[in-house]
């Protein structure tokens, strides 16, 4: 792996035999959709292999967890972690019980409070005590993806790194992993901003930096990784030949009388804007795979899994698919049977997905996790 001390972590040299792996934005739902993929990863020996994750919003929650236990994992010869369910699953779906946006959106209309920030100390509370990105293992990478609203671009967070390509970049950050998770999951405007300040670290701007004075290198003022790129795509693509990507994203509906109301037209507008950016994201990632440029797996929660060539003893009824993809993309409690339904769902397609064009040769499931 690169030195990224040596190169340009934005503008990767060459493309690497590795696997990426991203997760998408989508609240709560997304979390525990996620780790549905990721648990069926883990069976097939496949997490142990991925060289990057790379997430926004709601996937990085999930992409928190995994990191900060990777070091206790223990892949056996199989590159299988037999302590996955404790680690990471049972912290996720404990989480997802709890209620987090509407209570920070209030504290957040409070004078000199943050929403951003609330959302940051629940993260800590029930996720991370206080862990850093020094924290993390120093392989495989996890990159937590924001958009700084400073610069207009894509701000990447991880372990090795804090850089945006219009400013320049932090060597070794010790940023606490809430405070990242928190923006990068900042959905906009009712969560955001968070603003991260460098403190003793602040950026090095870039050779050709145009945005190099110290009011950018300082701090940022960040909001939704999904606001850039809701598939977290842009950091894995240009770099890996295999890229897995995990959507949990939802589709906007059609309006037959959309509202006159300057806010619930600005809120319609931010969904459809953001809306756009994920079909954008998602029409690139097929385009590589269609051209053979990259072997792409790619799964949504809209997906109907008899696109997919590769045959399953388990299934879902198309009922139980539609109400998975129905669930609230917010950050609010899950009751167990839609966390259950999430997972089987995220489980069932990761599989498919990656039977059909990945390798044909590994074993089908013989039952839901759980």
């Amino acid at each position: 792996m690169d030195d990224p001390a040596q190169t340009d972590p934005l503008e990767a040299t060459k493309l690497e035999d590795g696997i990426g792996l991203c997760l998408s934005g989508g609240g709560f739902r997304a979390m525990v959709f996620h780790l549905g993929a990721l648990w069926r990863l883990n069976e097939l020996g496949l997490l142990s292999k991925v060289a990057r994750f790379s997430s926004v919003s709601g996937g990085s929650i999930t992409n928190g967890v995994l990191a900060l236990a990777w070091k206790t994992l223990g892949f056996d010869n199989n590159g299988v972690a037999q302590n996955f369910k404790k680690s990471v699953a049972d912290p996720v779906l404990s989480f997802s019980r709890q209620n987090v946006d509407i209570k920070a959106i209030l504290v957040g209309l409070l004078p000199g409070q943050s929403a951003g920030k609330r959302v940051a100390a629940a993260y800590d509370r029930a996720l991370f005590h206080g862990a850093t990105l020094r924290d993390l293992p120093p392989r495989p990478r996890f990159n937590f993806n924001a958009t700084n609203l400073m610069s207009a671009g894509l701000m990447r967070i991880s372990q090795d790194y804090v850089a945006d390509y219009r400013i320049g970049q932090i060597l070794n950050p010790t940023l606490r992993l809430a405070d990242v998770i928190a923006a990068s999951s900042a959905f906009p405007p009712i969560l955001s901003p968070v603003e991260i300040d460098f403190g003793s670290q602040p950026m090095t701007p870039w050779p050709a930096a145009q945005l190099g004075s110290s009011a950018y290198t300082k701090k940022s003022v960040l909001t939704d990784g999904g606001v850039y790129d809701n598939l977290g795509l842009e950091t894995v693509w240009k770099r890996y030949r295999t890229v897995l990507a995990s959507n949990a994203g939802r589709n906007v509906d059609a309006e037959e009388r959309p509202s006159h109301s300057w806010p619930l037209q600005l809120w319609r507008i931010v969904n459809v804007i953001m809306n756009q950016v994920d079909n954008a994201r998602e029409r690139q990632l097929l385009a590589l795979a269609k051209a053979k440029q990259r072997q792409v797996g790619y799964w949504t929660i809209q997906t109907d899994p008899k696109l997919f060539t590769a045959n399953s003893p388990i299934s879902l009824s198309a009922e139980q698919m539609r109400q998975s993809a129905a669930i609230s993309t917010r950050l609010s409690s899950l009751s167990q049977a839609d966390s259950t339904l999430l997972v089987r769902h995220a489980y069932l397609l990761s599989d498919l997905a990656i039977r059909t064009y990945i390798d044909p040769a590994l074993p089908p499931p013989t039952a839901f996790p759980i």
